[in-house]
């Protein structure tokens, strides 16, 4: 056989193993998403019983006991953060076999950032960001909010001291925890995109292909959408 025929046909070899590779990859892709119950949560700013209502269908998705869900994350707008927070707890709550995807279909801000990062596996929109501002309170009413967690009194305001906005002291609460992915003071009032977030490990979009293949490498019953 001449050096021609032989180039020729090693190239056809891998072409056609290239091909076998890209069906198996889509197989696989397509199992995986079977698998997974999707849930869509709208960002919308002042829309507490919209909220209310998804809140309550993602508590009876999760006492289905599913392997995976996955929380679609999309709209312009902010979580406000009492909801971001009971979303958190009834996360917290699920059974330890469910597993959580937060996908990021638009950019995040404030609250809706600690949602997004409450996720097992985490995926972004390549060209989407996350920010969140910082608290209205000053540094000594933060500090009082500490007291008061340690059972100890806060200071006294008289009835002409402007009181801060109870939804503010639940914000605070929500950079806390957003500090325990991320640098808050560092990062605050600046837009993030998806090179911070790899490096901070936070996504491995290279990875995620693998690793829900691992998860799905014994098949479970397809989930219906929620």
């Amino acid at each position: 056989m001449s050096a021609g025929i032989r180039s020729v046909t090693g190239r056809a070899h891998r072409f056609d193993r290239l091909n076998i590779k890209q069906r198996k990859e889509h197989v696989m892709k397509a199992r995986i998403r079977q698998g997974i119950r999707q849930f869509q949560l709208k960002i919308k700013s002042y829309a507490n019983s919209y909220y209310i209502d998804r809140i309550e269908k993602l508590e009876k998705v999760l006492a289905r006991k599913p392997g995976w869900v996955q929380i679609d994350l999309i709209g312009i707008g902010e979580i406000p953060a009492d909801a971001a927070l009971l979303i958190r707890a009834v996360l917290i709550a699920r059974l330890p076999k469910t597993r959580i995807i937060t996908n990021a279909r638009s950019s995040l801000q404030g609250s809706s950032v600690l949602v997004w990062l409450l996720g097992d596996v985490r995926l972004i929109r390549n060209d989407a960001r996350l920010f969140f501002r910082d608290t209205d309170l000053s540094e000594e009413q933060q500090a009082e909010q500490v007291e008061v967690l340690k059972y100890s009194g806060p200071k006294y305001r008289d009835s002409y001291t402007e009181s801060a906005d109870p939804e503010e002291w639940d914000y605070v609460r929500v950079l806390q925890l957003i500090n325990e992915f991320l640098p808050v003071k560092e990062l605050v009032g600046c837009p993030i995109g998806v090179p911070l977030l790899r490096q901070f490990g936070l996504i491995e979009n290279e990875k995620v292909d693998g690793f829900l293949a691992a998860a799905f490498s014994k098949s479970e019953p397809a989930l219906a959408a929620g």
